[in-house]
C-alpha cells in the first residue's frame, strides 16, 4: 500500500536484532524482500519484511541452512517435515556433546594423563554392541567363562552395566569410569578371587550367607552400642560368624580359616570394589547403594584381637 510506512535497512536491522551487514546479505537472497527503492537507490522495507526477518532470524538460530530456511518461508516444503529432521540432528550432537562432557569431566576429576584420555575417549565412543562385548569379556573372566552356574549367572546380572540409549552426563562419565575399571588386571584378579571365595561352599554343606552378608546384619547393633572389638562380645561375634564361614566350606575353624576369611573381607571392603558398585548404580539408574565398610573394618579388628 502507498500509505504504509517504508523501514529503511538500517531501521529494520534495529528492529530485528541483526546487523545492516545481515539484512542486506538476506535480502539480496530473497529472504527478505524489497518494498522498493529510493530515487537515490536506497532499499526500502514494508511492515511484512518485520515478520518475515524474524521468521529468518529464528531458523538460523535453530542452524537450519539458507536454502532450507528460502523453502521454509516460501512454504515450499512443511516446517513440521524440516523441524523434525532437525531435531534429530541437535539430539545426535547432544550425544556427542555429553560424551565429550563424559571423558572431560572424568579427566580433569582424575588428573589423568593424555594417554588415559585418549582411553577414556575410545570407550566413551563404544556402540552397543561394543560395550556389550566388553562388559561380558570382564564378567566372563571374574565369574567363568560359561556362566552356567547359578551364582555366577545371578552375579552377572546384578554386576552387569546397561547403559541407556539416551543416557545423561551423569551416566555417561559413570560408563566411563566403569569400563576403564573393568580393563585393570588387578581389580579383575580382585574381583575373581571374590567370586572364588563366595562360590567356594562344600557340597554338603546347607546354603548359606557368606560371611559378609553376615557381618551386616550382626555387628551394627554393637557397633551403634560403641563395643571394643576386642570386649567378649565382639568375640562372642566372631566366633558365631567364622563357625559359620568354616561349615560353609566343610574346614575346621582354625588359623588359617580365620586368615583366608580375613583374606575375603579385606577384598570385599576394597575401595575399588565399592566405587564398581556405586558407578554400576549411577549407569544403571539403581538407588545408591549400601557399603558394610564400617562393619568389616570392625569386624576385621575384632577377628585379628
Amino acid at each position: 500500500m502507498d500509505g504504509e510506512h517504508r523501514y529503511s535497512i538500517g531501521e529494520l536491522a534495529r528492529m530485528s536484532g541483526c546487523t545492516v551487514k545481515a539484512v542486506r546479505f538476506y535480502s539480496e537472497r530473497g529472504l527478505v524482500p524489497e518494498a522498493g527503492r529510493t530515487a537515490s537507490g536506497h532499499r526500502r522495507y514494508g511492515p511484512e519484511a518485520v515478520a518475515r526477518l524474524g521468521l529468518v532470524r529464528t531458523l538460523r538460530d535453530l542452524g537450519i541452512d539458507l536454502a532450507t530456511v528460502q523453502k521454509l518461508v516460501d512454504r515450499e516444503i512443511p516446517a513440521a517435515e524440516v523441524a523434525a529432521a532437525h531435531a534429530e540432528a541437535v539430539a545426535v550432537q547432544m550425544r556427542v556433546l555429553r560424551l565429550r562432557h563424559a571423558v572431560l569431566s572424568a579427566a580433569a576429576r582424575r588428573g589423568s594423563p593424555p594417554e588415559e584420555m585418549d582411553l577414556m575417549h575410545r570407550l566413551a565412543r563404544l556402540s552397543a554392541t561394543e560395550r556389550a562385548g566388553l562388559v561380558a569379556d570382564f564378567l566372563a573372566d571374574a565369574f567363568g567363562d560359561d556362566g552356567t552356574d547359578p551364582l555366577s549367572r545371578v552375579l552377572r546380572r546384578s554386576l552387569a552395566p546397561e547403559l541407556p540409549d539416551d543416557p545423561t552426563s551423569e551416566q555417561l562419565t559413570a560408563w566411563v569410569e566403569l569400563a576403564e575399571l573393568t580393563q585393570d588386571q588387578d581389580f579383575r584378579s580382585l574381583m575373581r578371587d571374590l567370586f572364588t571365595d563366595h562360590a567356594d561352599q562344600h557340597p554338603s554343606a546347607p546354603p548359606r550367607k557368606h560371611a559378609v552378608a553376615l557381618i551386616a546384619e550382626a555387628v551394627p547393633p554393637l557397633l551403634a552400642a560403641d563395643a571394643d572389638p576386642a570386649s567378649p562380645e565382639a568375640a562372642q561375634t566372631v566366633a558365631d560368624i567364622t563357625a559359620a564361614y568354616a561349615g560353609s566350606r566343610n574346614l575346621p575353624d582354625d588359623a588359617a580359616l580365620r586368615e583366608r576369611l580375613a583374606a575375603a573381607l579385606t577384598a570385599a571392603n576394597d575401595p575399588r570394589r565399592e566405587h564398581y558398585l556405586d558407578l554400576l548404580s549411577i549407569v544403571n539408574g539403581w538407588p545408591p547403594p549400601r557399603h558394610p565398610r564400617r562393619e568389616l573394618a570392625w569386624f576385621l579388628t575384632a577377628l585379628t584381637a
